[in-house]
């Protein structure tokens, strides 16, 4: 993994996904920081009072609608567990092993 590499081809990314507002990117690396704490290994698992509270998202729904876009665009892997007690699943994509950009 190579951070500078993954930030820079993931900024290029969200420059060209028009779809892509500030909410998802405050969400993304909110994510990514824990990803860097746990050394970049797949998957993390998370809470999402914490994620909204790091991301300063305040509505449930925004959050899980920002989840769900950033899943169904190809940035991360979302796996929720609908468990109070149990963290959901998060897997973040390598971006600084991309050959090419996807659209």
């Amino acid at each position: 993994m190579q951070p500078n590499k993954h930030l820079s081809r993931l900024f290029d990314r969200f420059t060209e996904d028009r779809t892509m507002k500030p909410t998802h990117i405050s969400l993304y690396f909110s994510l990514f920081q824990y990803w860097n704490i746990n050394r970049f290994q797949n998957p993390i698992t998370i809470t999402r009072e914490e994620i909204m509270l790091v991301s300063k998202i305040g509505s449930r729904a925004t959050y899980h609608k920002c989840m769900r876009e950033l899943n169904d665009k190809g940035y991360i892997k979302y796996e929720p567990t609908f468990n109070p007690f149990k963290g959901s699943s998060v897997l973040l994509f390598n971006f600084s092993e991309e050959e090419t950009m996807i659209p």
